[in-house]
């Protein structure tokens, strides 16, 4: 009882410290404003400094540190240390109160063990009530012992109830995911994650540990974070602000790609035509063949002077810029240059004076040449003219009714993939410092080719489950979506153990792999509660709100997740019943809308139904199956039992 008063104690010499930091930061944006410096600086130092103390301010009260070190040999022999998801500073001239998870010293909390105590003499975990407010009590493993000892408050914040948004996993990181977490910022990496291995985590982790361990270059350089759905978005949005980090881009493939709104459809077989890796040569081909061939040499009069460069050396010019292979823009600005630099010899050797106003003027009086050799053209005219009159072998991709022009067309999905293509050939596009892309087996080659152009000269982490791929074009393997990424080498890890998906689900969705044409490991469970409950019913809704209602009475959150054709009938039906649903605990998800979130209770109506609706419809099952984190409910009124 006298180390649970002095461990409260010490959380209230941790509050102390973040007030004082609080106080620190609100006095720096004072005397930030009043800086000396130029406008753009004094800007983002402000905008920095407002920042940092917005999100100090809104620090909730939650646990300022999980763990505590005692070490007993080694270079920090005879010191405890406090591990919390931000560093906390001790008064003026002292050591730090709490040290931040992704320290290099805090490693040793993840990675330490019996067999490799580290120099840890006995690692404490602790427990908090509700969201942390007080802390309740705490477990001791003596390490030094040597004997492998199972933690209980570990079990217990693993199998905690889901209700709300995605939580940081910083208490409760595996040792092969702290590996991962902490890969260097040059490495890419691969991790293919069955259902419940924490992977989404593990890339969102590595985002803070990255920030935190190269924030200058990453700063400039920028983090960007890839999501299936804005569901899923959302439901990831607090994970990286709760690990102090808040300057990642967020956001979906599609919005990434976005160049206005999307208000065509297309056809599957279309979609998969455009998605493919086919479009890029003939989208190549379109953008490049409206380079012509001089017919002329050019002349600029220069006062009593004319410059001419004849139509041999045009061509010589023009070829060998188009076999450069540089962006469009950049290809028609070599032609010019090189032109203007054979007129500027010509003129210096009359021993006229060549200035930047001479270079401009003679660079402006090419420019009629190069409207008809080397024509300006947008993404969207070059897309136009290619579905107006396709080649052959993609006649399917013929408008069906044309439009006036590329200004008034209705742009489908796939043609923003097509258009972003064509975007970073004639100009090449910003790229960040690091990518993380979640689902990433569901990336087409096209959208695997956009991802590549932001990350040519940056390292991305690669997250996904073969066995998830819902997609008409999913990966059936890494190696060559890594190629479409444009990071052949990045090393492949395979997470099998499932922290969040109890041992009866994880069985289940096992018997769906041999069914599902991919070579993925079979799921571990470390859970060894849940239920699983199979319904035959002959009324859906009925069936549905009985579920919904029996679930209810378990704590954590319901997800109820129906065929897309279902999802309006089935929340009617709740409605009619008056269950909350909408709500923080209940909600009503289409299938296709379900990768990447969890729930407590799962309520999965109509797997027949489900697997008849797609392509791939038995491996959007198994996502379905392996949301639930405690409890699974199948309803049917047809058979679909995978056999043994």
């Amino acid at each position: 009882m006298e180390d649970l008063d002095q461990e409260r104690a010490y959380v209230d010499r941790c509050r102390a410290g973040l007030r004082r930091m609080l106080e620190g930061a609100r006095e720096n944006v004072i005397a930030g404003e009043t800086v000396s410096a130029d406008r753009f600086g004094a800007e983002r130092l402000g905008r920095y400094l407002k920042s940092l103390a917005k999100e100090m301010g809104e620090e909730p009260d939650g646990p300022p540190f999980f763990g505590r070190l005692d070490f007993g040999s080694g270079e920090h022999q005879g010191r405890s240390l406090h591990i919390g998801r931000r560093h906390i500073s001790g008064e003026t001239g002292a050591l730090p109160v709490v040290i931040d998870w992704r320290a290099p010293v805090s490693r040793v909390f993840y990675q330490a063990s019996g067999r490799d105590p580290q120099g840890v003499a006995v690692r404490r975990r602790f427990g908090w009530s509700g969201p942390g407010t007080e802390l309740t009590g705490f477990e001791d493993e003596r390490l030094a012992s040597g004997a492998e000892t199972s933690s209980r408050l570990l079990a217990a914040e693993i199998e905690r109830p889901r209700v709300g948004p995605m939580r940081d996993i910083v208490a409760t990181i595996q040792p092969e995911q702290d590996d991962l977490v902490r890969a260097g910022l040059d490495e890419s990496i691969c991790v293919q994650g069955a259902p419940g291995t924490g992977k989404t985590a593990v890339g969102l982790h590595r985002a803070a540990f990255l920030l935190y361990s190269h924030r200058q270059r990453l700063r400039r350089a920028g983090v960007l974070v890839l999501g299936p759905n804005r569901a899923f978005l959302g439901y990831i949005a607090a994970v990286l602000p709760a690990l102090g980090e808040v300057d990642v881009e967020q956001t979906t493939v599609e919005e990434l790609l976005a160049r206005g709104p999307v208000l065509g459809t297309d056809t599957e077989e279309v979609s998969v035509i455009k998605h493919g890796l086919g479009m890029a040569k003939a989208l190549r081909t379109a953008l490049y063949g409206r380079i012509g061939i001089p017919a002329e040499p050019v002349a600029v009069r220069d006062s009593s002077f004319v410059w001419r460069v004849d139509e041999d050396e045009l061509r010589r010019i023009v070829d060998d810029t188009a076999r450069a292979a540089v962006p469009y823009s950049v290809g028609r600005e070599r032609v010019r240059s090189r032109i203007v630099a054979l007129m500027q010899l010509q003129a210096e050797g009359r021993a006229l004076s060549v200035n930047a106003a001479w270079l401009q003027r003679t660079g402006r009086a090419v420019t009629p040449f190069l409207d008809e050799v080397w024509p300006t053209v947008g993404p969207e005219q070059v897309l136009f003219e290619l579905l107006c009159d396709p080649p052959k072998d993609l006649a399917a991709l013929r408008w069906a009714k044309r439009p006036r022009s590329f200004r008034s067309a209705k742009w489908t999905a796939a043609d923003a993939v097509l258009l972003d293509e064509l975007a970073g050939l004639i100009e090449r596009p910003g790229g960040f410092g690091h990518v993380i892309i979640d689902e990433a087996q569901d990336l087409s080659p096209m959208q695997c080719r956009a991802v590549a152009r932001r990350s040519e000269h940056g390292s991305i982490t690669v997250l996904g489950d073969l066995a998830q791929g819902t997609a008409p074009w999913s990966a059936r393997s890494w190696t060559g979506q890594l190629e479409l990424l444009g990071k052949p080498q990045a090393q492949v890890i395979a997470l099998t153990t499932g922290f969040r998906v109890p041992a009866a689900v994880v069985e289940l969705a096992n018997r769906l792999l041999a069914r599902l044409d991919v070579d993925v490991p079979a799921t571990l469970s470390f859970r060894t509660d849940g239920r699983l409950n199979t319904v035959d019913v002959t009324d859906l809704d009925k069936a549905v709100v009985e579920a919904a209602r029996e679930a209810l009475g378990h704590e954590g959150s319901i997800g109820v997740l129906v065929p897309d054709s279902l999802t309006e009938s089935v929340t009617a039906a709740l409605r009619d019943a008056e269950l909350p649903v909408g709500g923080e605990r209940l909600t009503v998800m289409p299938v296709s809308m379900v990768k990447g979130l969890e729930y407590d209770h799962v309520i999965v109506a109509e797997p027949a139904d489900i697997i008849e609706a797609e392509t791939r419809g038995l491996n959007r099952l198994y996502v379905a199956l392996t949301r639930a984190v405690s409890r699974l409910d199948i309803l049917s009124s047809r058979d679909w039992m995978p056999r043994r």
